[in-house]
């Protein structure tokens, strides 16, 4: 491996590539109306980051019938997360022969792909990012949807690190206060709504997966002795924290 190949100059580079896409196209935001909807009734998913993370995410999502738009920086890294999602979908069709077709028609027939950020939230009704692990990158993107996306729109992180807290502070108010593998932990900010909470576990479960909550703290729920930290400080419950170890970390904790 050459030193320009290494996995640190790789994220370096699309670190950089993806604050210069943010700061080229942040003048194009624009503001929305107030209109309300239903927080349940979540039809349009719209994804950041068209990596592993993203790619799998817009797979399952597609997979279960949502309409999905995938969001990156380059027309590249979009085309390398339809081969993601192609691989994953072969895969899956190898690992489970009897099982139910996992078409790559249908995963595809909803979901379609853009270089623009605010085009792709026009019509969201949620918004989640798994982009670069960089507090201030994070920031950026959502302050700039902040303005694009409508106001009913919820806007989730994938972070495993960051304070789910600190990166919604780019944010309004408003947008601040609204209702955000097997598993997925549903993290409450104290910003949180509680019909953000409810509408996102509505997400999961139609997705088929399994939605444990917790509070804003850094890390993810299947680290043994945080997890253990965890319950102490109330951050989380046992039960929950059960299910995070058994299906995060193949392990069970509380017996």
């Amino acid at each position: 491996m050459t030193r320009s190949s290494t996995p640190s100059t790789v994220a370096a580079g699309r670190l950089a590539l993806t604050s210069r896409h943010l700061n080229g196209i942040a003048g194009s935001a624009f503001s929305t109306s107030a209109t309300s909807r239903n927080m349940q009734d979540i039809k349009n998913v719209t994804i950041f980051g068209a990596g592993l993370m993203g790619a799998g995410i817009a797979q399952v999502a597609a997979h279960v019938g949502f309409k999905v738009t995938l969001c990156d920086v380059t027309d590249d890294a979009l085309n390398n997360g339809k081969k993601i999602i192609e691989s994953s979908i072969q895969r899956l069709a190898k690992k489970s022969p009897g099982a139910p077709p996992f078409s790559s028609e249908t995963v595809f027939s909803n979901i379609n792909t853009t270089t623009d950020p605010t085009r792709a939230v026009s019509e969201a009704d949620l918004v989640v990012e798994a982009i670069v692990e960089n507090l201030k990158v994070k920031q950026d993107l959502f302050k700039l949807l902040d303005g694009s996306a409508p106001s009913s729109c919820v806007f989730a992180t994938n972070t495993s690190s960051l304070s789910v807290r600190e990166i919604a502070e780019s944010c309004s108010d408003d947008r601040r206060k609204r209702p955000q593998m097997k598993l997925v932990e549903v993290v409450k900010a104290p910003e949180t709504a509680e019909e953000t909470i409810e509408a996102l576990l509505a997400v999961c479960k139609k997705m088929d997966k399994t939605a444990v909550r917790c509070t804003d703290t850094p890390g993810l729920v299947p680290y043994m002795f945080e997890a253990i930290k965890m319950v102490e400080r109330g951050d989380a419950s046992a039960a929950d924290v059960d299910v995070a170890m058994k299906l995060g970390a193949g392990t069970q904790l509380w017996l």
